[in-house]
């Protein structure tokens, strides 16, 4: 049996960390826009504010004396999340473009550059 030591290919993905997203499909569905968080490029995955939030119960410390359960979001694929356009007023989907000599992000749809 081999055992390979190659790192898994680097995806592209088409969100930044502070970007206003708006989550597209699954169980988050909604309207509302939120910002990311954290992007994982390796595994495809975005973390994004107020979305799939879990209970993690946490320890007594001397940092966090009481201890206690505290609410942290979890990563979602990054493929169900959309940016959030301010002219169109819902998310869209992304080109890359280059312009100035520069690759930029632009909506399909408005052409805002993001």
């Amino acid at each position: 049996m081999l055992f390979t030591t190659e790192k898994p290919a680097r995806k592209n993905i088409h969100v930044r960390k502070g970007d206003k997203v708006v989550v597209c499909s699954g169980p988050y569905k909604s309207s509302q826009v939120h910002e990311v968080l954290k992007v994982d490029a390796e595994t495809g995955k975005v973390i994004v504010q107020g979305v799939n939030l879990r209970w993690k119960h946490q320890k007594r410390s001397q940092q966090n004396p009481k201890g206690g359960r505290v609410q942290i979001e979890q990563p979602i694929p990054a493929s169900v999340v959309l940016l959030w356009s301010e002219k169109l007023g819902k998310g869209t989907r992304t080109r890359n473009q280059v312009v100035d000599g520069k690759k930029v992000r632009v909506g399909v749809k408005c052409g805002t550059r993001f």
